[in-house]
């Protein structure tokens, strides 16, 4: 172990190395709401308190990590590291076969993926992202880390469904297809706009035009307090495939 050296080579990214041979990586990635996210892969497992000591040192807290729910050995790794448990993920798988569909809600319509006008559906984005942090805050929502330009949370706007109630943007869904199947990136409504089946109809839509496009099921990731999204997702026929465990290193 003496030989082994750890670098960082860029700013989101550290290397052990060991006698010119890479034996381990850690990696950061910044989600938009300003959380850190902390990872590490190594090939030998006495690599791993090393390159992930050096990270920490690097970093200012808060810092946070995924580890699937059953790994209690890289949950174990992290916790001698000073990470705790914040919250607790559920991954559903849902099937896209035809289930009946709810009649839409009076006064709304339902743009499909790619034909909302851009500035409208960043402002409807913006707000819904305002309204969650001003309530249970946007920490609840599934750890998804995805690379996009500062201060901009809309990846690709080609990918997002929208409901319109009385002309006005009330609530989005993103799907982005992976292979043979898609993943449920956000679903949400206008606070306003809630309990009026508007959630329930965005899905229905995205899942409808998965089936007609050749994907058979889609997947999911819902904060375990989350009873409301769960009881909607459950209600589609969702299936518990796994889960996660956010640790946190305040």
């Amino acid at each position: 172990m003496d030989t082994v050296h750890i670098t960082r080579v860029a700013e989101a990214r550290w290397e052990a190395v060991d006698e010119g041979r890479i034996i381990g990586q850690g990696d950061l990635s910044h989600r938009p709401d300003g959380r850190l996210f902390v990872s590490v892969d190594v090939w030998q497992d006495a690599v791993f308190d090393r390159l992930a000591t050096a990270m920490l040192a690097d970093l200012t807290a808060p810092l946070h990590t995924l580890v699937g729910s059953d790994d209690q050995e890289l949950k174990a790794k992290w916790e001698r590291l000073g990470f705790t448990l914040g919250r607790r993920e559920r991954e559903y798988v849902l099937p896209t076969a035809p289930v009946h569909a709810p009649r839409l809600p009076e006064g709304v319509t339902i743009l499909p993926a790619g034909e909302a006008d851009e500035a409208p559906l960043r402002a409807l984005d913006r707000a819904i992202r305002e309204e969650v942090e001003a309530t249970v805050g946007w920490r609840t929502m599934p750890a998804e880390v995805l690379p996009r330009p500062a201060g901009d949370t809309l990846v690709d706007p080609s990918k997002y469904a929208v409901a319109v109630r009385d002309g006005a943007y009330a609530g989005l869904i993103r799907v982005v297809p992976v292979r043979s199947r898609a993943r449920i990136g956000l679903l949400a409504v206008r606070a306003g706009q809630r309990r009026h089946g508007i959630g329930r109809a965005l899905l229905a839509h995205a899942l409808g035009a998965l089936h007609r496009g050749g994907i058979d099921s889609a997947w999911a990731e819902v904060d375990e307090a989350n009873t409301a999204a769960i009881t909607l997702a459950e209600g589609f026929g969702a299936r518990r495939s796994g889960g996660y465990l956010e640790l946190v290193r305040p």
